[in-house]
């Protein structure tokens, strides 16, 4: 019995001891830039993973440490969070570049990182000196030059390919030009779009796009089936199909039926294809339309090339006089599409379709993550679609799109929750772009 009750004491002894411990002081760390009492929001999983009241330190451009305290962690220049919040830098997953001179304003909007949908040789120096650092701009994702045959839907930049040999010797140029993705355009014939799926999987290279469809012929898409169905093109499996708009013109034969929007949907989920919605990209034709014209020059299109602006002439005058009650009908529906996209499993992104017609580069995206939650997908959702699904689609999951230990550290600091209010996200307080911290007026 007196063994049994001195067991029993030092067990107590022992437990007493256990309670009184400290815990051990955290390992002190030193990096180059500590952000302090900040509310970070991780995009990984189905809801948002949070942390209240968190400390970053950055290091090298990586986050070297996310803490609940800031007790051990170092740095020569130290940021007050007070309490705001902490998300991954943006992604516009549809752009189009043409000059240096805009790259700014994507920083601006906390955009940190384009894939611009139409090369051309000079940006891939463009995309070297960026990551040099020798250039202030987003991380540069291109396509090569626009993949297309002759027809209703041709432009000046497009690289025109009418036949196999053309496609493979085009794709073939790209690729020794130093290109690794393939953006693919609506009027490729058969022939040549055949011949470029199958020399891009040769070379390795994602192929995206507007989904093919052929010869255009009178009575499509109503009376007349596509040369190309869209399920065809499904079943290539794009790294992301582009524009829902695009979707409902090949994949619907442009009908708004809801039931066969839904069945679309399963079809794409099933082969887990993206779609990158710009739902912007059409607002902004509605947009011109009500204001007959005056918002081709409303504040922010300066920031527009000139010289891409004076080639949009001709469009600008058609949008100016179209009968806004239709352009509205259809901007509806799209917005009804991506949310049954959403509903159904399709992995949307955010694009924006910036420096072409009045899409501002930056600003843009800000817009199309409110008309995604306009459509009816959660912020949460939204802002998963422009933070890490662009990650998961580009391979770079876990390397950026975070706010954890290892994560590049292109950082959006938010003055409110966007989970509460999504236009928080078009109003960035600071920006942390490759490690560096550039507050309001440095973004101004």
């Amino acid at each position: 019995m007196k063994h049994a009750l001195m067991g029993a004491g030092a067990a107590l002894a022992m437990a007493a001891l256990a309670a009184c411990a400290v815990d051990p002081a955290p390992e002190p760390l030193t990096g180059d830039l500590l952000i302090r009492d900040v509310r970070t929001i991780g995009f990984e999983g189905e809801t948002p993973a949070i942390r209240e009241h968190a400390c970053v330190l950055v290091k090298d451009g990586k986050i070297l440490a996310v803490r609940d305290t800031v007790e051990g962690l170092s740095a020569p220049d130290t940021v007050d969070g007070g309490g705001q919040t902490l998300v991954p830098g943006l992604t516009d997953m549809h752009v189009h570049i043409w000059d240096q001179a805009e790259l700014g304003a994507y920083l601006s909007w906390g955009v940190t990182r384009v894939r611009n949908m139409s090369g051309l040789p000079f940006h891939l120096p463009l995309a070297k000196q960026i990551e040099a650092g020798e250039v202030m701009g987003p991380h540069l994702i291109t396509t090569g030059p626009i993949l297309n045959s002759p027809g209703p839907n041709a432009q000046i930049n497009h690289q025109f390919v009418e036949t196999a040999d053309e496609a493979r010797a085009a794709v073939a140029w790209q690729a020794e030009a130093g290109f690794d993705r393939i953006k693919v355009y609506s009027n490729l014939t058969r022939p040549a779009y055949e011949a470029i799926i199958e020399e891009a999987a040769a070379r390795g290279m994602p192929v995206s796009g507007h989904t093919p469809e052929g010869v255009r012929e009178d009575g499509m898409p109503m009376e007349k089936p596509f040369n190309i169905a869209f399920e065809e093109v499904l079943a290539d499996h794009f790294e992301t199909i582009e524009h829902i708009e695009s979707v409902v013109w090949h994949g619907l034969r442009n009908r708004h039926d809801e039931d066969a929007a839904r069945a679309l949907a399963r079809k794409i989920a099933a082969e887990d294809v993206p779609v990158t919605a710009t739902l912007l990209a059409h607002r902004n034709l509605l947009l011109v339309a009500e204001t007959e014209g005056a918002a081709t020059t409303r504040p922010g299109t300066d920031l527009l090339n000139a010289v891409e602006q004076q080639t949009e002439g001709e469009n600008f005058a058609f949008w100016a006089g179209y009968d806004p009650a239709p352009v509205a009908e259809d901007a509806a529906f799209y917005a009804r599409v991506a949310d049954i996209f959403q509903q159904e499993g399709v992995m949307l992104l955010a694009g924006t379709d910036a420096g072409i017609f009045t899409n501002i580069p930056g600003k843009s995206l800000g817009e199309e993550l409110i008309l995604l939650t306009g459509a009816g997908l959660s912020p949460y959702e939204a802002l998963r679609s422009a933070t890490y699904s662009p990650s998961v689609v580009l391979g770079t999951a876990g390397q950026d799109g975070c706010v954890e230990a290892g994560c590049v550290a292109d950082l959006v600091l938010l003055p409110c929750d966007p989970l509460a209010d999504i236009a928080c996200a078009t109003e960035p307080a600071g920006l942390i772009y490759r490690g560096a911290w550039l507050d309001r007026a440095a973004l101004d």
